[in-house]
């Protein structure tokens, strides 16, 4: 498939059945691009650099430190899975009624990016004060850090309002890197996500590193089928060796990459890596342990589905646009735009 995407019709991957982009865009424009009250181009009359201004932060924080891109795209997941896309992760120095803000939560452990996003925040502000939301910058800033990898291009529909809560004990919805396959279903199920998005989604690690205190478990304390504990039998013994002399019993801070072979180019193999056994997460590796994940990785692992579909780059970007779509405050009464992205107004 060509190396971006602009415009694509969802549910259907057939090139024949496509609109050329231009006529495309103008369908869009007439009938005003919307999901709820979000917009394409939401900003382009308030404030119209809004858009080039998160992408020129961003590219400058991955020129400096390309690993800060893989965490924007978590950022965004991390943000819309708990209380919906609302920049409810963002907040620090204590949540709503004095309550533990949700960033404290363990669930977000190793959580970075958040000062990419006040970056953003601190120059619109200052071109268009009180008009862009942090909910949207993260948004934004997700999208841009898909494409500055070499992913998908792709719009976003923008309009959010930031959230007025933020409390602890709500991260704990986050899927964990000890979740089965049940659990994961049914976490991407509360946020009207389906299979096919949870693979896609996942598949955002072929890009990133993990850190081996999420692998502990699965290497040392891994509950055996037949009592005990020692490691995931579902490893493949060579590839079992090679985490454990990555990641000793203990170590909590090493990084390894999360698609083995190919963690710096974006791209279908770490689909193809959850197929043959060598994920390197639990959850990764859970995909293929239940019939319907099992078909989606299957269907693009195959080196055909580049040219007959479906198309993983389109489908991810997409996949991209649901979840940003989960849940956002459009409503003055429950939201607000932030003047700085880490405290409520």
């Amino acid at each position: 498939m060509a190396g971006t995407t602009r415009c694509s019709i969802r549910g259907s991957n057939a090139p024949g059945l496509a609109l050329p982009c231009l006529l495309l865009l103008l369908l869009l424009a007439g009938a005003g691009v919307s999901n709820g009250q979000l917009q394409v181009g939401f900003y382009s009359k308030s404030c119209p650099d809004a858009e080039s201004t998160v992408a020129s932060v961003v590219r400058q924080s991955g020129s400096a430190d390309p690993t800060i891109l893989p965490a924007l795209i978590r950022l965004q997941f991390h943000d819309c899975f708990v209380r919906g896309c609302d920049g409810s992760v963002l907040i620090k120095g204590g949540g709503n009624n004095n309550n533990n803000a949700e960033v404290d939560n363990g669930k977000h452990q190793g959580l970075r990016g958040l000062e990419i996003i006040e970056g953003a925040k601190t120059q619109l502000e200052a071109q268009c004060p009180g008009v862009v939301s942090c909910a949207d910058i993260v948004v934004l800033a997700a999208r841009d850090a898909v494409a500055f990898t070499g992913g998908p291009s792709f719009d976003v529909p923008t309009g959010r309002l930031d959230g007025k809560v933020s409390n602890l004990r709500d991260a704990d919805a986050l899927p964990d890197v000890h979740d089965g396959i049940d659990a994961l279903r049914s976490k991407f199920r509360a946020n009207g996500l389906d299979e096919k998005d949870l693979v896609l989604l996942t598949a955002a690690h072929t890009v990133g590193t993990t850190a081996c205190f999420f692998l502990q478990d699965r290497l040392y304390n891994f509950p055996l089928p037949g009592g005990g504990r020692g490691s995931d039998p579902t490893i493949p013994p060579g590839f079992l060796s090679e985490l454990k002399a990555r990641c000793a019993p203990g170590d909590f801070n090493t990084r390894l990459a999360l698609d083995r072979g190919s963690e710096n180019v974006f791209d279908t193999s770490i689909l193809r890596n959850i197929r043959n056994g060598f994920a390197v997460i639990g959850t990764d590796a859970a995909l293929y342990n239940d019939t319907a994940t099992v078909d989606v990785v299957d269907s693009y692992s195959g080196l055909l589905s580049n040219f007959f579909g479906p198309y993983f780059r389109q489908d991810f970007a997409d996949a991209m646009v649901r979840m940003g779509s989960v849940g956002v405050v459009t409503g003055s009464k429950q939201g607000e735009v932030r003047k700085v992205c880490s405290k409520f107004n």
